[in-house]
C-alpha cells in the first residue's frame, strides 16, 4: 500500500508499541469481556494513558503527547486490530468523542480537572447527546439545563451512551434556552457523582457486546457554572465540530476491519474443500474479495487525504461524511458476504466472523446514520 510514503520510522515505532499492547493487554481478554458485557475501563485506560495512547494528538499541557493527526490515525488503525468492535469503540469515545470539545472550548479549570485525567486514563469519559426522541435530529433534544444562582439545574435523560455505566464524567449537550434555532443549547461537563444522576438501565445490544451502553437520567442535578464548556447557547455548534472527530475515528476502524475480515476469510477458504477443491479457488469468491479490498483501499486513501486536509487546517466535514457513508456500507457488505462464505460455521458465535457481522452493523447507524451523511454531502455539494 506504499505506507512508507506517509509514515516515518518514528510513526512505525508508535505503531509497534500500540500493536504490542493490543496483542498483550487486550486481545487475550476480549472473549471474557464480551461474555461479561463489560470492559474494565478504569484499568484498561490507566494502562493506555500511561503509554500516551489516549491523548496522542492533544497538547502536552493538557496531558497529551503533542503529536499530530498521523499518529492519531496510527493508534486508530491498530485499535482496529482488536478482536471485537466494542473495545475500540470505548477507546475512541474516550479519545475522539468526549474530549475534543474540552480541549478546543474548555476553560483551564475544565482542562485540568477533567481533560487531563481523561487523557491520563484516570477518569472514564462518555459523550451524552442522544435522547429517546432525539438521535440524528440533535436539535430535537429535550434535556434542559436552567440557570439557578451559581449553578445549572439539569433535568432529562440520555440514551445509547457508550461507557455510560463506568463514566466519571459526561460531555453533555442540553437545552439552555427555549428560543428557536441552534443557538439554544450548551455543552457541559457533568460529573456522575453529583446527586440526581442515575443509570436507568444497562442496554442489551445486538453487537458491541463488551462495550457497556446505558440509559441515563438526570433529576435536578446541580451543575456548577464553571462546568459550562465554552459559551452558553453555543453548544450545538461546538458539538457539530466534535462530531467530525467522532466520525473520523470510524474510518481507520472500518478499513482495517474490512482488511482483517477478508484476511480471516481467505484463510478459512483455503482450508475448506468443497466438491474436491478449496473454496478460495472459486473465481466468484476471489473476485468478490478483490472488489472489497479495492473499496477498502479507496476509503483508506480518502482517510489519508482527510489527514492532510486536517493538518492544513481545512474543513473536512464533506470528506469525513463521504468516508463514513462508504465505510458503513462496505462493512455491512463485507461482513455479510464473508459470513456467507463461512457457511454454517459463520453462524456459530464461536467464530469471529459472527462477532464482526454483529459489531459492524452499528457503523452505518451510530454517530450519524448513513442517510444523514448523504444529506450532509448533498448540502455541502450545493444541492
Amino acid at each position: 500500500m506504499g505506507s512508507e510514503i506517509y509514515f516515518t520510522r518514528d510513526h512505525d515505532l508508535v505503531r509497534k508499541s500500540v500493536r504490542d499492547f493490543v496483542n498483550k493487554e487486550i486481545n487475550p481478554h476480549v472473549d471474557a469481556w464480551e461474555e461479561a458485557g463489560m470492559i474494565p475501563l478504569h484499568d484498561l485506560f490507566r494502562k493506555m494513558g500511561e503509554l500516551g495512547f489516549l491523548g496522542i494528538r492533544y497538547d502536552e499541557s493538557d496531558g497529551g503527547e503533542g503529536l499530530d493527526y498521523w499518529y492519531e490515525t496510527i493508534v486508530l488503525e491498530e485499535c482496529a486490530r482488536i478482536h471485537c468492535g466494542g473495545v475500540p469503540m470505548a477507546i475512541s469515545v474516550q479519545s475522539c468523542m468526549a474530549t475534543p470539545a474540552l480541549e478546543e472550548f474548555g476553560s483551564d479549570h475544565i482542562k485540568q480537572t477533567y481533560l487531563k485525567p481523561a487523557l491520563k486514563g484516570e477518569k472514564v469519559a462518555a459523550i451524552a447527546v442522544t435522547e429517546p426522541d432525539a438521535g440524528s435530529d440533535v436539535a430535537a433534544l429535550k434535556t434542559t439545563a436552567r440557570r439557578n444562582g451559581d449553578h445549572y439545574l439539569l433535568n432529562g435523560s440520555k440514551t445509547y451512551i457508550t461507557n455510560g455505566l463506568q463514566a466519571d464524567f459526561l460531555t453533555l449537550l442540553a437545552r439552555t434556552s427555549d428560543a428557536p434555532g441552534y443557538h439554544s443549547f450548551s455543552l457541559f461537563v457533568v460529573p456522575t457523582d453529583i446527586k440526581g444522576f442515575a443509570v436507568s438501565k444497562k442496554l442489551d445490544k445486538l453487537g458491541m457486546r463488551s462495550s457497556d451502553t446505558a440509559e441515563l437520567y438526570f433529576d435536578n442535578m446541580k451543575i456548577p457554572m464553571e462546568n459550562l464548556i465554552g459559551r452558553e447557547n453555543e453548544g450545538f455548534i461546538q458539538q457539530m465540530k466534535q462530531f467530525q472527530h467522532e466520525r473520523f475515528a470510524v474510518l481507520p476502524l472500518s478499513y482495517i476491519g474490512v482488511q482483517e475480515t477478508i484476511k480471516e476469510t481467505i484463510e478459512y477458504l483455503r482450508g475448506r474443500v468443497v466438491f474436491g477443491k478449496p473454496l478460495i479457488s472459486r473465481q466468484v469468491l476471489r473476485h468478490r474479495l478483490a472488489h472489497w479490498l479495492a473499496e477498502a483501499e479507496t476509503i483508506q486513501q480518502l482517510t489519508y487525504h482527510i489527514v492532510r486536509m486536517k493538518m492544513a487546517g481545512q474543513d473536512v466535514t464533506r470528506e469525513i461524511s463521504m468516508g463514513k457513508l462508504l465505510a458503513g456500507n462496505l462493512l455491512n457488505d463485507v461482513t455479510t458476504g464473508c459470513l456467507q462464505m463461512f457457511g454454517g460455521m459463520g453462524f456459530m458465535n464461536e467464530m469471529r466472523i459472527s462477532r464482526r457481522f454483529r459489531d459492524s452493523r452499528l457503523i452505518s447507524i451510530g454517530g450519524g446514520a448513513s442517510e444523514v451523511m448523504s444529506e450532509i454531502i448533498a448540502k455541502a455539494s450545493g444541492f
